[in-house]
């Protein structure tokens, strides 16, 4: 068993708090330390020492979604409202690990709804798209939760999710096509009617501040 510390105080004043489960670190840390040595690395060198515990605790926190519910986000700030027009959040940023090589895609989710009764706190539509995107995703499957998580939990007319992203196992490996974007969409009820998403689609092309 390899030891580790959490404690990053070096005698300098300086001490770095972060809550991870110690065991799950530690266990995660060792198997890292092995995959750098089937690498042809010493993880023994000055530079690595540490690498193996900063890879678990950073990989724990790319996949910390699976902690959270986001059914419950939007639960806990709902309101009665009789608003009836589209709420968009727009620019909503995402980083995300690819299941397929646990490489890292990014951009941007927008994310609208009509309200059918109830609102929701903004913030919780973006905390919604974090909870989703905090996980071992492919895209596609992460612009489906998204609506399916507004569209039950709230009841609104329609929900419409489009997400922009560049995929760095496009990028980094196999087609190395640095520039691609990949654009993946979903709609339910009143967005599914042509006047409403061109609506959407116009909003989120827009500069209007």
């Amino acid at each position: 068993m390899m030891e580790f510390t959490l404690d990053d105080n070096n005698g300098n004043g300086y001490q770095k708090i972060e809550k991870f489960d110690n065991d799950r670190t530690f266990e995660i840390a060792e198997h890292y330390q092995r995959i750098l040595e089937l690498l042809g690395e010493n993880s023994g060198r000055e530079g690595l020492l540490k690498t193996p515990l900063r890879v678990a605790k950073a990989m724990q926190f790319f996949t910390h979604g699976y902690l959270q519910d986001p059914v419950t986000i939007l639960k806990s700030a709902m309101f009665k409202e009789e608003y009836r027009q589209m709420v968009l959040v727009k620019n909503i940023e995402i980083y995300s690990l690819c299941e397929h090589h646990l490489l890292p895609f990014f951009g941007k989710a927008h994310v609208a709804y009509i309200p059918n009764g109830y609102v929701t706190g903004l913030s919780k539509i973006a905390r919604v798209v974090e909870a989703y995107a905090r996980r071992l995703q492919i895209q596609e499957r992460l612009t489906t939760q998204i609506r399916d998580c507004i569209q039950e939990t709230l009841q609104p007319l329609g929900v419409a999710v489009v997400i922009e992203a560049q995929h760095m196992c496009m990028v980094m490996r196999g087609i190395q096509k640095q520039n691609s974007v990949t654009t993946t969409s979903d709609f339910t009820g009143a967005f599914l009617r042509t006047a409403t998403r061109e609506e959407f689609i116009h909003l989120i092309n827009a500069k209007l501040h």
